[in-house]
């Protein structure tokens, strides 16, 4: 972008940091300002054309922290739960109360270098800037008695700003943690969030993670999720962002313990001029591991929803067993969903199948409800939750299945 220029001095800006960790962010940096924003070319963004949008949406650009002065927001009433708050990508407050406290560290993030190089520009520029963002650890032999929801909000003072933040989350041997992240946005502008999460399962442990949002966004958001699965762990990620004016989650799963399992499930809506890319690589690096995808769209008119999944499965994981199944509804000739499923297989003793459908509502299905007394629209919305709700069905605990639930009517009916 023309208005869009990144000085190293923004670097030296940054406090307490390495000689080790300056040198990596320059060389991030310098390979984000080689690349620009990604577009087509790469093949990992051969869907969308990120750096066209920018410049379709964006006069100007910059990378300064957002001060403003924070209320505390209103607490989700429907069930009892731990929190986080995020204010603009940074470590506000956080509760746990229902917690046995002496088990679980947080603080704001506290980055380091061990990070590989990556093409992706986005990531690239996550690595260069970031300084905001948590670090979670819950420690060996506990389970958390509630849900920990992780507030992130955005204020109303965000405008024309990329927002780089960085997250981790480990979960000690024979533990298990659940979380929703929950974003709120206030601004009615447009700006750029870019995430880079860090996740650790170690043996024995559970994650089951659910991302939601409050209402629609004109926000543009991207996030990489870098996952460590070791032996015997249990991962779980139920994604329903519908509502947000862009979207991409890039989800990467290492499986380096025996019988792991990662599972990747969705649920979106999409309305107008709305655009949501899921792209999963799964990475079965050792036997006798599991994992499962089911990616399901819903698209009105004018949007666009895609699909990359690549499970690779390297020599020695034998006995893998991979299911990977992408589905979408177009309600209308305009909307776009692209499907991208691959398998990259180098073991012989494997179960693994990956498949791709779409079509348009089922008119047959559509009349027999309006012979019972539904109007055109309400037949609609049954046979959308129809398609959407068995990924709905992950979801064990009832009080937060019924405010997923009305969430997705939300979603369905219109954020209002």
């Amino acid at each position: 972008m023309e208005n869009f220029e990144i000085n190293f001095k923004q670097i030296d800006q940054i406090k307490q940091i390495t000689l080790e960790e300056k040198n990596f962010r320059i060389k991030n940096l310098n390979l984000f300002k080689t690349a620009g924003f990604p577009s087509k070319k790469f093949e990992d963004w051969k869907f969308t054309d990120f750096r066209k949008i920018v410049d379709n949406n964006f006069v100007k650009l910059d990378t300064k922290k957002v001060t403003s002065d924070f209320k505390k927001t209103a607490l989700l009433k429907n069930f009892d739960h731990n929190y986080i708050i995020l204010v603009n990508g940074s470590l506000h407050s956080n509760n746990f109360d229902h917690e046995n406290k002496s088990m679980i560290k947080i603080n704001s993030y506290d980055n380091n270098v061990n990070y590989e190089l990556s093409e992706n520009p986005l990531i690239c520029l996550n690595h260069a800037l970031a300084e905001n963002g948590f670090s979670l650890e819950v420690s060996e032999n506990y389970k958390f008695n509630k849900t920990l929801v992780v507030y992130n909000f955005f204020t109303k003072d965000v405008k024309d700003k990329i927002l780089n933040n960085k997250n981790k989350i480990k979960v000690k041997k024979n533990s298990e943690l659940h979380i929703i992240e929950y974003t709120i946005n206030e601004s009615n502008y447009k700006f750029i969030n870019n995430v880079y999460e860090d996740l650790v399962l170690e043996q024995n442990s559970k994650l089951k993670n659910l991302y939601i949002q409050s209402k629609g966004s004109e926000g543009f958001f991207h996030k990489y999720s870098k996952n460590k699965l070791s032996e015997n762990s249990d991962y779980v990620n139920l994604i329903f962002s519908s509502g947000l004016r862009f979207n991409k989650l890039d989800i990467e799963c290492d499986l380096i313990g025996k019988n792991c399992s990662c599972n990747i499930l969705s649920a979106l809506f999409l309305s107008k001029n709305e655009h949501q890319e899921i792209k999963t690589r799964i990475n079965h690096l050792v036997p006798d591991c599991k994992s499962y995808q089911r990616v399901k769209q819903v698209l009105d008119s004018e949007s666009k929803g895609i699909f990359q999944g690549k499970v690779y499965v390297k020599d020695v994981a034998q006995k893998t067993n991979a299911y990977q199944l992408s589905k979408a509804l177009l309600l209308h000739d305009d909307a776009e969903f692209n499907s991208k499923p691959e398998l990259e297989i180098y073991a012989d003793d494997v179960k693994c199948s990956h498949g791709s459908t779409s079509g348009s509502i089922d008119e047959d299905s559509l009349h027999y409800l309006m012979t019972r007394g539904l109007n055109r629209k309400e037949s609609i919305n049954l046979l959308i939750k129809g398609f959407l709700n068995d990924v709905v069905e992950f979801i064990k605990n009832p009080k937060i299945k019924e405010f997923v639930e009305n969430k997705l009517e939300e979603q369905v009916n219109g954020y209002k």
